[in-house]
């Protein structure tokens, strides 16, 4: 694998808090835009990533019925359903077992997807499971859309639709660099520098685990797309040593600025370590009452508002007793 430092991920997929918060705030807006236009957000998506939008309605403007107007999703709330599903992505991947480095991928390619794109105009649940096809296949452990798609009740033809869109959303940069290698690569490192014997090794290796905890949590965060994944496991590192008090970290991390020549002060790296960590302290999960009223707000956008969901139901009953009638009258059929 390439080194980081040349790579695509570092040149392009690492930015600031501003420039996160902006990307949302353009897609969100352009979402709102899409919804006053069409009255709807979603989009229909063709195997080679073409996309069809819907016919402009007729009714917009100030005589249409305000109430009537479906809700579009504010910047937070796109952000707890992104969350909401980078969740449910975990979950897949547990359940099929997969390796952690394909949910690792998975995750970072779900986070650069909703860069371009606002979760109004592509369903989440989709772009997760196609996130997740990709990762397979980038990492060497192929599973079929069909497979994927059937462990989980979901058409795998689905997958297939978005997984070119997915692709030129993430501009082909299907590389990623994930925390948990350099944490792996950090402790090979601590055991040659405090010649660790035998009972500190096993220290060693729980203060691992406490580490891989902590990126655990970093990953749901905005870290992986503000931060080097270096530096996202020296920040785990350093919180794992406070629990274990395994070695002396200022010393280490003195060690490494020194091998490689970095201009920081400890001091001024250590600033760098906790604002990491502190974007645990700033998560925010949804709550399930949360997610009931974004679900419904969604739905709206895309057509699919109670209004909507009724009108389908009475045609269904209408149909099922047609059927039922012209049954009753060919007892033969």
């Amino acid at each position: 694998m390439a080194d980081f430092q040349t790579s695509t991920h570092k040149a392009k997929w690492i930015f600031t808090p501003q420039q996160l918060a902006e990307k949302n705030k353009t897609n969100n807006q352009r979402a709102k835009q899409m919804l006053e236009k069409y009255g709807t957000t979603r989009m229909e998506v063709d195997l080679d990533g073409s996309i069809t939008y819907p016919e402009p309605q007729v009714n917009t403007g100030e005589n249409a019925d305000k109430h009537s107007r479906p809700k579009s999703l504010g910047v937070e709330e796109e952000q707890y359903m992104r969350v909401y599903y980078e969740y449910k992505l975990r979950e897949v991947c547990s359940a099929f077992y997969f390796p952690h480095k394909i949910q690792a991928t998975a995750l970072i390619y779900f986070k650069r997807f909703y860069l371009q794109w606002s979760v109004m105009e592509h369903d989440p649940k989709h772009i997760m499971l196609t996130c997740i096809y990709a990762a397979c296949k980038i990492e060497e452990n192929h599973v079929s859309a069909e497979e994927l798609g059937k462990g989980i009740s979901q058409d795998h033809q689905m997958i297939l639709n978005y997984e070119m869109i997915v692709l030129q959303s993430l501009q082909f940069d299907l590389i990623v660099y994930a925390p948990y290698r350099s944490i792996e690569g950090f402790m090979y490192d601590m055991e040659e520098f405090c010649h660790a014997a035998d009972d500190q090794i096993q220290l060693l290796k729980d203060m691992q685990a406490s580490a891989v905890a902590e990126i655990d949590k970093l990953m749901f965060t905005d870290a992986p797309l503000l931060f080097p994944p270096g530096q996202l496991a020296l920040a785990a590192l350093r919180s794992a040593n406070e629990m274990h008090r395994v070695i002396d970290f200022e010393r280490y991390v003195n060690d490494i600025l020194s091998r490689q020549n970095m201009v920081h002060t400890v001091s001024n790296f250590f600033e760098s370590l906790d604002t990491i960590i502190s974007w645990i302290k700033k998560y925010k999960f949804p709550t399930e009452k949360d997610m009931k009223h974004i679900n419904r707000k969604l739905k709206s956008c895309w057509g699919h508002g109670s209004h909507e969901d009724k009108k389908r139901e009475k045609k269904s009953k209408h149909r099922s007793h047609k059927s039922s009638k012209e049954t009753q009258n060919h007892p033969s059929a």
